[in-house]
């Protein structure tokens, strides 16, 4: 009985038809029963149903921050601690890096999707013009949605930080916390400078990849990188991932920062419990949240902070709605203002362009035709490698175009390389995840069901254009807008147009002509009237099939008091408020340069190490 109702749950933790469709029968019925049985269910964080009317610390978010800042302050036994999710825990389905895309648009999702461009300038090959984004709403956060990719940005980007204001954040500051969090498992990074061992999140390369990779890495050598370790000493160049994976399956902050403290009686997390409001008294101090979990509304008090680590979406909006936020925007929705802020505004993402395809012609590219067969998933089960430990993403690169420093040193594209492409799943789920017109789908990437292929993600490092996140109502429960405003700078179009030409010779180096490379030639729809290639054509094509790995960074902005957009200060402290901080990706005051999930971490680490010193 217990193997089938194994088999039973599986509907049950991946909340989505689509997943359990997309599975061959026997791999689920391996998988699922293997990782019910052989994984002790008490190696899940324990959730507290019994609240205390107070605690000393109470940390808004279980995501990639809040998981971290809740472990670190409840090593302090005499402080208790309580964690506030919105989401519940993460699942066997999360766990699986290839199936990482099939979390999306599931239960552990926000869901979000941006406004349509007034302008038509961004999103116009989805539907409705609107581009999803989605967010964890699960323990561990965005970190147990994401494809993993451990990238700790440039060193600029944090010594800019400083010189903007912010004491305390340069790279020489935050390195130690990048490396107190790691346990890198490869030797050859492990025993450099720039790395550690013994933290509590693992950080390793994949156990499997394509023959492709290695062909990526030759081809960034022909056109004169070096292969280096980008989180090292330089980051221009190409490397294999470096992913949050342990031991073939992904490694979330729930898994890495919560799970080892699981006993501790001072830290009590409490899921499916969406905080509302932050309880402000007269003299602007915090004192606590309200918070609706499983339905039924709640008062919690907070001794000595509220710490918001909700994200770049649901940080401000969660701050507006208890007052926090810009005056003229809060009384639009007959909120009284406790702290006029810049609070929503500096919305940053990395851009780039969908779908930038090509096709090959020897048989070793990623596709679910290929690998979704109950020998690779048994190779999972049992040795924790094959296939299914590919998050997708094989290989990184930074590269200059001509508008980056001259110094070569701050390269301004990233360069996601995939062995596969939106037509690699036979159509089932990336094109419903990107959001995708069906006749868009059907005229570019269905004719190639039956190919070979690899795609480039070229994105936009530093956009000079930023958008925003704004209130719909006063109801906590409804949705904020999203507009992030892409492509407003010219500047961020031409950037991006250097960085597609050099992913096209990527295409045409050796290492990709022994495969027979060549780009996909059907045009985008919508830009069939401008020359195959052309820079006009590409600024047509990212404005159409805009996309996005989702990294919304910079709504709290951090900054020195003489800052007009500041709404922390470089001890992560809400202005105009005691006792309430914001640390999570909204902080940034600029995006960094890569995938922001280890640098959020990072924050966690040190806002972590400012309140025990401010509270010691």
């Amino acid at each position: 009985m217990a193997f089938f109702g194994s088999i039973a749950t599986l509907g049950g933790l991946a909340q989505s038809p689509s997943i359990v469709a997309s599975v061959l029968p026997l791999f689920a019925i391996a998988l699922t029963y293997y990782r019910y049985h052989s994984v002790d269910p008490e190696s899940f964080p324990r959730e507290e149903h019994n609240l205390l009317p107070m605690y000393d610390f109470i940390v808004v978010g279980g995501g990639s921050a809040g998981a971290v800042i809740a472990s670190r302050l409840s090593e302090n036994r005499n402080w208790t601690v309580l964690l506030l999710e919105a989401g519940g825990h993460e699942t066997e389905i999360s766990d699986i890096p290839t199936l990482a895309g099939y979390t999306q648009l599931s239960n552990l999702d926000w869901k979000y999707q941006t406004q349509p461009s007034p302008n038509r300038s961004y999103c116009l090959a989805m539907q409705a013009d609107r581009c999803n984004w989605p967010r964890g709403k699960v323990l561990g956060g965005s970190s147990v949605l994401n494809a993993m990719i451990y990238v700790r940005g440039n060193k600029n980007d944090y010594d800019l930080w400083e010189t903007l204001g912010n004491v305390g954040w340069s790279h020489d500051n935050v390195l130690p916390y990048f490396k107190k969090s790691e346990d890198n498992r490869n030797p050859y990074l492990a025993k450099s400078p720039y790395h550690s061992t013994g933290g509590y999140l693992t950080v390793q390369e994949a156990p499997w990849r394509t023959p492709l990779s290695v062909s990526f890495l030759k081809a960034g050598m022909e056109l004169g990188y070096e292969v280096r370790d980008l989180n090292g000493e330089q980051q221009t160049g190409f490397m294999l991932a470096q992913a949050t994976i342990r031991r073939g399956s992904r490694c979330s902050t729930a898994k890495a920062f919560l799970r080892p403290v699981r006993l501790r009686r001072n830290l009590h997390i409490a899921l499916n419990s969406q905080v509302t409001k932050i309880l402000i008294n007269s003299k602007r101090r915090a004192y606590g949240v309200q918070f609706i979990r499983n339905g039924v509304k709640y008062t919690t008090k907070a001794a000595k902070e509220v710490i918001v680590s909700g994200g770049s979406i649901n940080s401000p909006q969660l701050l507006m709605l208890s007052g926090i936020g810009p005056a003229s925007h809060l009384a639009e929705h007959n909120i009284p203002v406790i702290a006029d802020l810049k609070v929503g505004h500096n919305l940053q993402d990395h851009v780039g362009l969908g779908g930038l395809t090509f096709i090959i012609n020897d048989p070793i590219s990623f596709s679910k035709a290929r690998f979704s067969k109950p020998a690779y998933g048994l190779e999972y089960v049992v040795n924790e490698r094959g296939p299914m430990t590919c998050p997708g993403i094989e290989g990184l690169a930074f590269v200059n175009t001509k508008y980056a420093p001259k110094s070569g040193l701050w390269p301004d594209v990233q360069f996601h390389f995939g062995p596969g492409s939106v037509n690699s799943d036979g159509g089932d789920n990336i094109r419903h995840i990107v959001n995708l017109r069906e006749r868009v789908y059907n005229t570019v990437y269905k004719p190639l069901l039956k190919s070979e292929t690899w795609t480039i993600l070229p994105l936009l490092l530093r956009p000079k254009s930023s958008g925003w996140v704004r209130l719909k109502s006063a109801d906590p429960l409804e949705y904020p807008t999203i507009h992030p405003n892409y492509f407003a700078h010219k500047e961020d179009i031409q950037i991006l147009t250097e960085g597609i030409k050099i992913a096209m010779a990527i295409s045409n180096t050796s290492a990709f002509q022994r495969h027979g490379s060549r780009p996909l030639t059907i045009p985008m729809p919508g830009c069939k009237h401008l020359e195959l290639f052309s820079d006009e054509y590409w600024e047509c094509s990212m404005k159409h099939f805009t996309f996005t790995i989702y990294h919304p960074t910079g709504t709290c902005k951090m900054g020195p008091s003489d800052d007009p957009d500041a709404v922390v200060d470089p001890r992560l402290r809400v202005y105009g408020v005691t006792n309430l901080r914001v640390a999570d990706a909204s902080i940034m005051p600029t995006i960094v340069s890569g995938n922001p999930n280890a640098p959020v971490i990072m924050i966690g680490e040190k806002v972590s190490d400012m309140i025990k010193q401010d509270w010691s």
